[in-house]
């Protein structure tokens, strides 16, 4: 199983980016995907996350009516579109998924990861 997060990049404030995570040799759609970052310094952070159902999900009371987690069934991709970008959103984003079909913003009910993708907002 491997996943592959992409999408990161310089922003300037205020801007937008779109961050994918592709899978192979896992069907998202059968498994909890959670977007997760870790800024310098800081703990790893649960940013959002999607059920296999799509009918729950979640974000961190940071991102949220900004940032949009979504999934794309017929390419295998979970995306995290972050709008209305931030410095405070300077971090490596991973991606990952849980072992069954709910999400969960606890990194420790993630079984497989992403190598992470750098976001840089500049103010």
């Amino acid at each position: 199983v491997q996943l592959q997060a992409s999408g990161g990049g310089l922003v300037q404030a205020g801007g937008s980016l779109r961050l994918s995570c592709a899978a192979s040799g896992l069907i998202l759609n059968e498994h909890g995907v959670g977007w997760f970052r870790q800024a310098p310094g800081k703990e790893r952070e649960g940013v959002s996350c999607l059920n296999a159902n799509d009918l729950h999900t979640y974000y961190a009371e940071s991102v949220k009516g900004r940032f949009t987690i979504s999934r794309d069934s017929n390419k295998n991709i979970v995306y995290l579109q972050m709008n209305s970008l931030k410095p405070e959103d300077t971090a490596v984003y991973y991606c990952a998924t849980t072992p069954y079909y709910l999400c969960s913003n606890s990194g420790s009910d993630y079984e497989y990861w992403g190598q992470g993708t750098l976001v840089t907002v500049s103010s």
